[in-house]
């Protein structure tokens, strides 16, 4: 689900400028998304059914369907649409196709005259650090001492992995299978090497250096579609959290938002409470329930509610995000660092704190922000174990919401620059043009 709707996102900026887009969409998923797209005239969602896999639930369709533990029978699943994506290639005739996962995709395209582009949702950094192809360059397998320093060429000097981190990272390029007897880190890579062009979710003012050096790497066009800012929300915000969020002095409230898919482990979960507890401030948390437990509640530290009532909240259902990170009261936003967060977060005026999710983008993203563009401020962890304590999630919230704080008025201000360039009147249109440009001389 957190790559379909960017996927939207940039459709409808596409439809706005008249192109036509077939979105390609597993069945029962279509009505979470319908309601996103503005231009239903344009933009034709194309039912997909997802083939059965042995150890699938039948009704799952996306990662956000079932545990961790299957997403690699997602993958397979959507690998054994390829058949059918075929045939619906050949009816609807397009010019090009966008693919993220589907590695596949390329040499279907080709065999059939059309022209893809491999749309990716990580950050062009990411992949410009980590990508198999900057790395396999230098002839060796990647080992954890490889990753401690950037590829040759890489564009960037700011950024430093964590012990733990680079333990991950390596083990994931190796072991981390999404499909059947397929890699990640290949299914990827094969994707870039074989399409015609790749793109990225960005701006060159931000990205542009490592989209240059990709070009280089793979000798190939490298787009970036712009920030894909979130259209205005048709919806206001509901009652129970305008109302409670009304209540507190403008900029006061510290809101927490742990991305949709993965759950924090239990001890980490009553630390990032705790934390906010310890900072006084009035908070709103919205996490899912540790593993082993059904519900939020039962895994609160003991006496939390207690100690918070009228002041925090701990939620573990679906909010908003995009209206509570747009209201007044709301003064600091603690992310996971997931891409569409991280963008929400910076066209808004509360400030960032970083507690990256275990995840090759999410600690990419966190680096980007606070070591680079310096908008944000990270919560310290653990250089081995990865751990982050109650005590470490309090410090950096403070950081960002004292006034008085050097590090926080440094952040504050580069936030508010990046902040003015993203919803400056020409960029995401500029980027759009440019976008679009590129796309016709794919086809020509």
């Amino acid at each position: 689900m957190g790559h379909f709707t960017p996927y939207l996102h940039l459709s409808n900026k596409l439809a706005k400028r008249g192109h036509i887009i077939s979105f390609f969409i597993p069945k029962r998923t279509m009505t979470k998304l319908q309601h996103l797209n503005r231009h239903p005239h344009l933009i034709t969602f194309v039912p997909i059914t997802v083939p059965p896999v042995d150890g699938l639930p039948h009704d799952a369709e996306t990662t956000s369907d079932v545990p961790f533990s299957l997403f690699t029978l997602i993958a397979t699943a959507m690998d054994r649409t390829e058949k059918d994506i075929e045939l619906l290639l050949k009816e609807l005739k397009p010019q090009i196709v966008f693919f993220d996962f589907q590695f596949w995709l390329p040499n279907l395209t080709r065999s059939l005259g059309i022209k893809s582009l491999q749309y990716l949702i990580v950050n062009p950094a990411t992949v410009s650090y980590l990508g198999n192809v900057t790395r396999q360059s230098q002839g060796k397998e990647v080992t954890e001492v490889d990753l401690m320093k950037p590829p040759p060429g890489f564009p960037d000097s700011s950024i430093e992995l964590h012990a733990h981190e680079l333990r991950f990272l390596v083990s994931t390029r190796k072991l981390l299978e999404f499909g059947s007897g397929v890699l990640l880190y290949d299914r990827f890579n094969n994707g870039s090497i074989m399409s015609d062009a790749i793109g990225f979710k960005g701006c060159r003012e931000i990205e542009g250096p490592y989209t240059d050096f990709l070009e280089t790497i793979f000798g190939k066009p490298v787009l970036l579609s712009g920030p894909l800012l979130s259209e205005p929300p048709d919806s206001t915000l509901e009652e129970k959290w305008a109302a409670w969020l009304g209540r507190f002095k403008a900029g006061s409230v510290v809101f927490c938002a742990y991305g949709s898919e993965s759950p924090l482990q239990q001890n980490q979960f009553q630390e990032l409470l705790l934390g906010l507890e310890l900072t006084g401030f009035p908070f709103l948390a919205a996490l899912k329930p540790p593993g082993g437990f059904e519900s939020v509640e039962e895994a609160l530290p003991e006496g939390f509610n207690e100690r918070v009532q009228g002041r925090g909240i701990a939620y573990g259902g679906w909010v908003q995000q995009q209206l509570i990170l747009g209201h007044p009261s709301v003064g600091c936003f603690i992310t996971h660092c997931g891409a569409a967060s991280i963008t929400e977060a910076l066209v808004n005026e509360c400030q960032m704190v970083l507690l990256p999710r275990l995840g090759s983008d999410h600690i990419m993203n966190a680096r980007m922000m606070s070591g680079k563009l310096k908008v944000g401020v990270e919560v310290e962890k653990g250089e081995e174990d990865g751990l982050f304590t109650k005590e470490s999630v309090c410090k950096a919230v403070k950081v960002v919401m004292d006034d008085g704080n050097e590090l926080g008025r440094e952040v504050r201000a580069n936030h508010s620059k990046v902040r003015n360039l993203l919803l400056s009147n020409n960029l995401e249109s500029s980027c759009l043009d440019s976008f679009c440009h590129r796309l016709h001389d794919l086809i020509i």
